[in-house]
């Protein structure tokens, strides 16, 4: 009898430990794969790494990672930064500091169709800006802060951080003024420039340390040029 009367007590305690093991392996099951490419955008206030989700948002990824490619992001700027909450880039048609070149302009102007999923907005999370059309998206997209479960579903993930939190953290400590439902740098965050690389190319780093210098360099005389030409 209290034999049976310890199994009976010990019933719900397994319960529960095969709940809590089934729901553990169902987030972590729930983490999309991550393709090989990296992006990385050098600002004026240190790097920010990030990789995609191509699986997720294959649409969304293809339009970003094309927009990189062509330099579009390079001399564009942070235009939000809502401390738990986003890091927003602006849309690189009125963000850039330099102007597009026509093949740029086309691209930029091009609208991805909603890529909704159940992904959710938590800290490190890439999610792409749009307007009241849910297929309005252009190139314009957050990061993450911090947990945002009101975005889930209604805002396409594409991506996630995977280098540079500390500069996230640097950027929600400049001080803000708020503009309507935004809440934005007093001083411009500018994207100097950036690059790409596939992690799966087994020697890269000394490539990747001259072109960073190299992009360095043409990103200091572009701003020359700026100032020069547009006071």
């Amino acid at each position: 009898m209290g034999r049976c009367k310890r199994v009976k007590e010990l019933i719900p305690l397994v319960s529960c430990a095969f709940l809590l093991c089934w729901g553990f392996n169902d987030a972590f099951a729930a983490e999309p794969e991550m393709g090989t490419a990296r992006v990385v955008f050098q600002t004026n206030y240190g790097d920010i790494e990030f990789g995609f989700y191509p699986s997720v948002a294959p649409k969304t990824v293809d339009h970003i990672f094309k927009l990189v490619r062509l330099g579009c992001y390079n001399t564009n700027h942070f235009f939000r930064v809502d401390k738990g909450f986003v890091a927003q880039v602006a849309d690189v048609v009125g963000g850039r500091s330099a102007p597009l070149n026509e093949e740029q302009r086309v691209l930029a102007q091009k609208t991805i169709v909603g890529e909704f999923s159940d992904v959710k907005h938590v800290r490190g999370i890439l999610s792409m800006g749009r307007y009241s059309d849910p297929d309005s998206a252009q190139s314009s997209f957050s990061v993450l802060l911090g947990d945002a479960p009101h975005l889930d579903g209604q805002y396409a993930i594409f991506g996630k951080l995977t280098k540079g939190d500390e500069t996230l953290r640097k950027l929600e400590q400049l001080p803000t003024k708020k503009e309507g439902i935004f809440v934005m740098p007093t001083e411009r965050i500018t994207i100097l420039s950036s690059y790409y690389y596939d992690t799966e190319m087994e020697i890269c780093e000394p490539d990747r340390s001259l072109l960073k210098r190299r992009l360095a360099a043409s990103a200091i005389e572009i701003e020359r040029q700026r100032m020069k030409c547009f006071p």
